[in-house]
């Protein structure tokens, strides 16, 4: 064998080492570690936060987290007018800091005029400085019809909004259905958190509720939505409701290329895949990487004096960030078993943790890059 054709076979040998094992292509230039968390700017793209939240506000800044808090038509959240006030109030005193998501109220949807009072709920907070408006899971899982039969995404009465909102080029934040645990049996879910969740809230666990429409049935009349308006941009949050299977996600993604997903309240069900199939969970990320917005959905507040709320949220923050950008092992209340972080390059890293929300939302963050 000559010279040359042992250079090259090195060559290819040392391309394949890296390609198979990136923690030796692994270097300051393209990885970041657990010691940088503190000197990186992020964006959190999913959280509640009400009231001062001087505190939080104080921790982030720290950390050098900007966020993203989102307006859900929840009870458990208070009135739809009162927390687009809190959210107008949070961006004002911080602004480059926080932005936030305005949302519309279903109540009176049976009623003649719903349409158009919804359509004027979301002009205000657009006004106001929203950069992106939700729906939320009441559509499929909560509102009735007036024959009791349930309303789904694609209702004709919601088409309103889709249309101002594409026609505006703002931003449809979609938590729609819910992580297919939520029709499983509890000694059938894969992560502990959600079977706390619903234990919690066993009106939404459908499990409980077989005459409620099935998961592939509201995520269907989501698609059918989505399908309709090709030019919405689409925030599918919570992983997009298909968090069990990164390749059904990808799928989505590929169905749908005005469409985003972000992590929040789901990065278990990725360390929960990264089990038994790390690689096939990085290259997911990878691949998708312009498509995919960290975000936590912590809440925090109304109340200002609760230093260990602050905590827990630092604490979610530092331990994502040690999943995402190292390879060490690891291991989650959530899960059973240890698996290792994702170890992904630094230049995915700031797409996710940052680029992606400030391409999506670009009044969000003014001066962040």
């Amino acid at each position: 064998m000559s010279t040359i054709e042992n250079l090259r076979l090195l060559a290819l040998g040392a391309v394949w080492l890296l390609v198979l094992n990136p923690a030796v292509a692994g270097s300051q230039e393209r990885y970041y570690s657990a010691a940088d968390f503190g000197g990186v700017e992020k964006v959190d793209a999913h959280m509640h936060v009400y009231g001062r939240a001087n505190l939080l506000v104080a921790e982030a800044i720290r950390d050098h987290f900007h966020f993203l808090t989102i307006d859900v038509d929840s009870p458990e959240h208070g009135p739809v007018s009162w927390q687009v006030n809190d959210s107008a109030s949070l961006r004002r005193r911080y602004p480059g800091r926080v932005a936030f998501a305005g949302t519309f109220s279903a109540a009176g949807f049976t009623k003649p005029g719903w349409s158009g009072q919804a359509v004027h709920e979301i002009e205000q907070a657009l006004a106001r400085g929203a950069v992106g408006i939700k729906i939320w899971k009441n559509f499929g899982m909560v509102v009735r019809d007036s024959d009791g039969r349930y309303v789904m995404p694609d209702d004709p009465r919601l088409e309103p909004i889709y249309s101002v909102l594409q026609r505006q080029h703002v931003v449809l934040l979609g938590h729609l259905a819910e992580p297919l645990d939520c029709w499983l049996p509890y000694s059938k879910m894969t992560v502990k958190g959600d079977a706390d969740y619903y234990r919690q809230h066993p009106q939404y666990y459908m499990y409980l509720h077989p005459q409620m429409p099935k998961h592939d049935e509201i995520l269907a009349a989501r698609d059918r939505m989505l399908a309709a308006h090709p030019q919405l941009r689409f925030d599918a949050v919570h992983l997009a409701s298909l968090e069990w299977d990164v390749d059904r996600i990808a799928a989505f993604l590929d169905r749908f290329p005005e469409a985003d997903v972000d992590m929040a309240a789901r990065i278990s069900h990725l360390e929960y895949q990264a089990e038994t199939h790390p690689d096939k969970v990085r290259a997911f990320l990878i691949r998708y990487q312009d498509r995919i917005l960290y975000g936590t959905d912590d809440e925090y507040g109304p109340s200002d004096n609760d230093p260990q709320a602050v905590a827990e949220v630092a604490a979610d923050w530092r331990r994502d960030w040690r999943f995402l950008v190292t390879d060490d092992e690891m291991q989650s209340p959530d899960l059973d078993h240890t698996f290792r972080g994702m170890h992904l390059p630094r230049s995915v890293v700031d797409k996710i943790y940052r680029k992606n929300a400030v391409a999506l939302f670009p009044r969000g963050w003014p001066g962040l890059r």
